[in-house]
């Protein structure tokens, strides 16, 4: 990889992990459910209108808006806003790749090596030792709603899977777009459209920069150098580096919320990142040889064609 490639991987990872930061400043001013809908919203406008369709049959589409735009993001949002720190968060939401490998079983027949399974149990007992170590500050409700958001990230991976887009971009943005409206919906069932309304009027600028971030630069932007760098180098290359994201994730909030780093919580996310590794091994030989399609951060590579998470 090109000292140039390189950085512009790290300056990505970066971003993704420094967005678990911002998603939580976002929510200091929007209900979790109408500042997800902006999120995607910016995310699909004005971009729907200048890029093709998305490639793939529309019922993929409405699959994986379901799961991760949904779902994922919703939960995590919700999850964010009870009191989930974000630090955290951006650590819990690797539980995906265990999930990823346990759906691939279930709905796409896959078999798992030795490796995997071991992954898998080494990722779970760095979940129970952060479930062990949440204290007051961090409820167990909030903490499962994040393990549900990965639960549904790693049913997304499968519905990435079989969808293969030919444009990774392209899909999300109208994978964006679908969640726009279904997310504004249930903003208003549950939240209340007037605390969505009060929110823009209310509006600072922290607050808009959020949702710009979020929208723009975590997703739009993100995705699209994501999918150069994997169209450039394969996935096999490329896939490894997502795991930086909950380290930077971690150290972001650490460095500009004062979040806490106990002994503990170190100790989980090792185990956590190792089991993604695990997850990792067998997918890399395969993705070599299939199409380079683009690939979302932390998916485990169980599948020929790499899918796209965030």
């Amino acid at each position: 990889m090109s000292p140039r490639h390189l950085l512009l991987t790290l300056v990505l990872t970066v971003a993704w992990g420094v967005n678990f930061v911002v998603i939580e400043a976002g929510l200091h001013h929007f209900p979790p459910l109408f500042f997800c809908a902006l999120r995607f919203l910016v995310a699909a406008v004005p971009a729907i209108f200048v890029l093709r369709s998305p490639g793939v049959p529309w019922r993929w589409v409405a699959a994986v808006t379901l799961t991760l735009a949904f779902l994922q993001f919703g939960l995590l949002f919700i999850g964010m806003a009870h009191g989930m720190p974000a630090g955290l968060s951006s650590l819990v939401l690797q539980a995906q790749a265990p999930f990823t490998l346990v759906f691939a079983v279930v709905l796409l027949k896959e078999h798992l090596t030795r490796a995997q399974v071991l992954g898998m149990v080494v990722a779970l007992g760095g979940l129970v030792l952060i479930g062990l170590d949440l204290g007051d500050a961090s409820p167990l409700g909030p903490f499962l709603l994040l393990i549900a958001a990965a639960a549904a990230w790693g049913l997304g991976n499968v519905a990435m899977r079989r969808a293969a887009p030919p444009d990774t971009l392209r899909f999300m943005v109208w994978v964006s777009a679908f969640a726009v409206l279904p997310l504004f919906a249930m903003s208003a069932i549950f939240e209340g459209p007037q605390r969505g309304w009060d929110a823009l009027r209310t509006v600072t600028w922290q607050a808009a920069g959020s949702v710009f971030f979020v929208g723009l630069v975590a997703t739009v932007a993100g995705f699209g150098v994501w999918g150069y760098l994997i169209r450039t180098y394969s996935a096999s290359v490329i896939a490894p580096f997502s795991l930086l994201v909950p380290v930077f994730g971690m150290a972001a909030a650490a460095l500009l919320t004062g979040e806490r780093l106990t002994p503990l919580r170190v100790l989980a996310g090792v185990l956590i990142i190792t089991g993604v590794l695990f997850g990792l091994v067998r997918g890399r030989r395969p993705a070599a040889r299939a199409p380079r399609s683009s690939s979302t951060p932390g998916s485990s590579r169980t599948a020929r064609t790499p899918s796209p998470a965030r």
